[in-house]
């Protein structure tokens, strides 16, 4: 018995010391967590609170500013009929814009940021450099300057002159986000398909471009947004109701409708849509490509 109780001291005893010495860490970790918790649901229900007042007014009859009230208890989806009748043109109008700048944005940036990541040229980093400079550039440097240019082209109020200029604005961040997963994938893959008989144009699309699948959509999902979002090229460029943008259609919508917010409301809930399902679709494509770059 002695031998036997010699054993389990020395076994069991240290374990359950060891269980009874972890009980109070689990416990301090947790009463730390807690607090943190609470904080993290305070910050989201305040960033959330902006969309749900949009939502809860845009389902309330000839909701003032200061008139409405904070649940809807009789919603009414008049305003959305009225949003639809007189805002459905610009909603065409943004979808239009914004996937003309997806397509062009990525025609020219994943080419772009494939050959800064596989080709080793002198200047390449002053190069790169100065696609960091231009996304400090303020947009409204940029929209003066194309209005003079556009104006001699004759692409104001054009489906054509706000592609091309969103496009401007997006295509210095699609290839650095592209090319920094590019330069992560391995040279090898490349020289095969060389070797293979392949040019480095059928290696980029029949190689590069599967792998590089999702930085490529999440590169297309900012250029989206950000073209969807626009609103300085908008205001800058056109200037006629059948070449209007959503973003600019609010605006315009909000001066006439300051005491019925109802179609107001409506219309930046129709507006959100687009964006919303598009991160939900697209959000573990996001995950991976803006982290794919960075496990180089």
């Amino acid at each position: 018995m002695t031998a036997t109780q010699a054993i389990m001291t020395s076994h069991g005893g240290p374990k359950g010391r060891g269980r009874a010495s972890r009980g109070p860490k689990g416990r301090g970790r947790a009463s730390r967590e807690w607090p943190m918790t609470v904080l993290g649901i305070v910050f989201l229900a305040i960033m959330i609170f902006p969309v749900y007042w949009m939502i809860n007014s845009s389902l309330q009859a000839n909701s003032g500013a200061a008139t409405t009230s904070w649940i809807p208890l009789h919603p009414t989806f008049a305003g959305y009929e009225t949003a639809i009748q007189q805002q459905s043109q610009n909603l065409v109008t943004s979808l239009i814009v914004s996937i003309g700048t997806v397509i062009l944005t990525l025609v020219i940036a994943a080419p772009a940021a494939y050959g800064l990541a596989r080709f080793k040229l002198p200047g390449m980093r002053g190069f790169v450099f100065v696609l960091l400079i231009t996304q400090m550039i303020p947009n409204i440097v940029i929209a003066n300057a194309l209005y003079t240019l556009f104006t001699s082209l004759g692409l104001l109020n054009s489906y054509v002159g706000l592609i091309l200029a969103d496009t401007a604005a997006q295509i210095p961040f699609s290839i650095i986000l592209i090319r920094a997963f590019m330069a992560s994938i391995p040279p090898g893959l490349v020289e095969a398909a060389l070797v293979d008989g392949a040019n480095d144009f059928r290696a980029f699309v029949s190689i590069v471009v599967p792998i590089s699948k999702n930085a490529i959509v999440t590169a297309a999902l900012f250029t989206f947004l950000g073209a969807w979002g626009d609103f300085l090229f908008a205001l800058t460029l056109t200037s006629t109701p059948s070449v209007r943008p959503i973003t600019l259609g609010i605006y315009n919508y909000l001066g006439a409708n300051v005491q019925a917010w109802g179609p107001v409301m409506a219309t930046a809930v129709m507006a959100s849509i687009p964006a919303t399902m598009l991160l939900i679709l697209a959000q573990k494509y996001i995950s991976a490509g803006a982290l794919g770059g960075a496990i180089k």
